[in-house]
C-alpha cells in the first residue's frame, strides 16, 4: 500500500522539526518546505539599515531547516510567498493601524499563507495528500456531527489555537498537526532523542517584519507622524503630546512620555479623527473594562447549528493569546456578525483584535472585534 504524502512546513525551529520527525515514525512520506513570507532586503532599502537582515534571519533558518532535512533524510523544498504575505496580511496589518485599531497579523498568515497558498502549493505541485505544521493545536473527525474540529493543544500554555481560528473545513480536511497532544518539554526531548540541530533552539517571538526593534520606530516607516495631544479623560487637562495616536494600543503604559506626574497612566481612549490620545490615571482601570463587544467577520470553523439550536448560546471565549477562558453569552446577529456578553467584565478587550470562542477543547471560530461596550 502507498504511504500517505505529507508536505511539512519547516521553519527551521524545533516545533516544526520533530513535527517532520514524528510523522516518519508514524509511516507517512514526509517532505520539507520552507516559506520565506518577508523581504528582508526590501527593508534594508526602505529603512536604509544594513543590519536589518539580521533582526529577521530566515536564510539562517533556512540551513537550520536544511540540517534537519538532511538528518531526517527528506527532501527539503523552498519557496517565496513574499508578494501574497504584503497583499493579504502586511497592507492590511497597516491599513488597520491607520485606523487606529490592533489587528493580529500571525491569524492572517494562517489564512491566507500557511493553509491558503501553501496548502494549494503543496497539493498541486508537491502531489501531497496533508500539509503539517508544527503548531501547538489539533484536528479530528467528530464521526457523530460529521465535521472537522480543531481542538486544544494538550500543552494548555503553548496552545495556538487562537492564531488558527480562520480556518475551514476545507483547510482542515487536509492538515495535521502532530504536536497536539504533547508538552513544549517533550518536544525538546524528542529533538534530542532524533538528535536534530534545532533542539536547543530558541523560540521565535513577535512577528517577523518587526523583530527585535522597536515597534513603534518600525510603523513609523509606513505610516508618517501626525502628532496631536495626549489628555487626561477624567479632568480634560493637556498632560502633553504624542506622535501619533495609531502607535497607541489600549491598555498602554509604557512610552508615554508623561514624567513628572505622581501616579502613572494608561491609554484609556483614542480619537483618530481629532488626533487625541486620552489616557487615565492607573489608579482607575474603569476605561479598560468591558461587559460587551460587537464582532464582525466572524469564521465558524463547523457549521455552529451542530453545537447549538436557536440565536443565543453561551460558551468561552478569549479576546487575546493565552487569555484565561471567559464565559460569554452570544447572540447570532446575522451568519458571520455576533453580539457578546461577559458573564463577568473583562479588561483590555481591544477593536481590531480577534475573539475566539470556545466550546471546552473545541475551537469554534473567530472574529474582529469591531466595537467595545455597545
Amino acid at each position: 500500500m502507498k504511504k500517505q504524502k505529507v508536505i511539512v512546513g519547516m521553519s527551521g525551529g524545533v516545533d516544526s522539526s520533530v513535527a517532520a520527525a514524528i510523522l516518519l515514525e508514524q509511516g507517512y512520506e514526509v517532505e520539507g518546505l520552507f516559506m520565506r513570507n518577508w523581504d528582508s532586503n526590501l527593508n534594508n532599502d526602505i529603512l536604509g539599515n544594513k543590519l536589518e537582515a539580521e533582526i529577521c534571519p530566515q536564510e539562517q533558518d533556512y540551513l537550520d531547516a536544511q540540517a534537519v532535512a538532511k538528518k531526517l533524510q527528506i527532501k527539503l523544498h523552498r519557496i517565496d510567498f513574499i508578494e501574497e504575505y504584503w497583499n493579504y496580511v502586511f497592507q492590511y496589518f497597516i491599513e488597520e493601524y491607520q485606523k487606529g485599531r490592533t489587528p493580529n497579523p500571525d491569524i492572517l498568515c494562517n489564512k491566507f499563507i500557511k493553509f491558503d497558498k501553501f496548502l494549494n502549493y503543496a497539493l498541486e505541485n508537491l502531489q501531497a495528500d496533508f500539509i503539517a505544521m508544527g503548531h501547538y493545536a489539533g484536528v479530528r473527525f467528530n464521526e457523530k456531527l460529521q465535521t472537522f474540529e480543531l481542538i486544544r493543544a494538550v500543552d494548555v500554555e503553548k496552545d495556538q489555537t487562537y492564531f488558527l481560528c480562520q480556518l475551514t473545513q476545507t483547510m482542515l480536511a487536509k492538515t495535521l498537526f502532530p504536536l497536539q497532544p504533547y508538552q513544549k518539554a517533550e518536544i525538546r526531548a524528542l529533538a534530542k532523542k532524533y538528535q536534530l540541530t534545532t533542539a536547543d533552539k530558541k523560540d521565535s517571538t513577535g512577528i517577523c517584519f518587526i523583530g527585535e526593534r522597536n515597534f513603534t520606530k518600525f510603523l513609523q516607516n509606513y505610516i508618517p507622524n501626525q502628532p496631536g495631544k495626549i489628555i487626561d479623560i477624567n479632568t480634560n487637562e493637556v498632560l502633553g503630546e504624542h506622535i501619533g495616536v495609531m502607535y497607541y494600543t489600549i491598555g498602554q503604559r509604557k512610552g508615554l512620555n508623561l514624567g513628572g506626574q505622581k501616579e502613572p497612566y494608561y491609554v484609556a481612549k483614542k480619537d483618530i479623527e481629532q488626533k487625541i490620545l486620552y489616557v487615565s490615571k492607573l489608579s482607575d482601570e474603569s476605561y479598560l473594562k468591558s461587559s460587551q463587544c460587537l464582532v464582525t467577520e466572524f469564521n465558524f470553523i463547523s457549521d455552529i447549528g451542530k453545537y447549538f439550536s436557536g440565536k443565543e448560546f453561551t460558551c468561552q471565549a478569549k479576546f487575546r493569546y493565552r487569555q484565561p477562558d471567559v464565559q460569554v453569552k452570544v447572540n447570532l446577529i446575522d451568519a458571520h456578525t455576533l453580539q457578546l456578553t461577559y458573564l463577568e467584565e473583562v479588561r483590555a478587550v481591544t477593536e481590531g483584535q480577534e475573539a475566539v470562542l470556545y466550546l471546552n477543547e473545541v475551537c469554534l471560530g473567530g472574529g474582529i472585534i469591531d466595537k467595545v461596550n455597545i
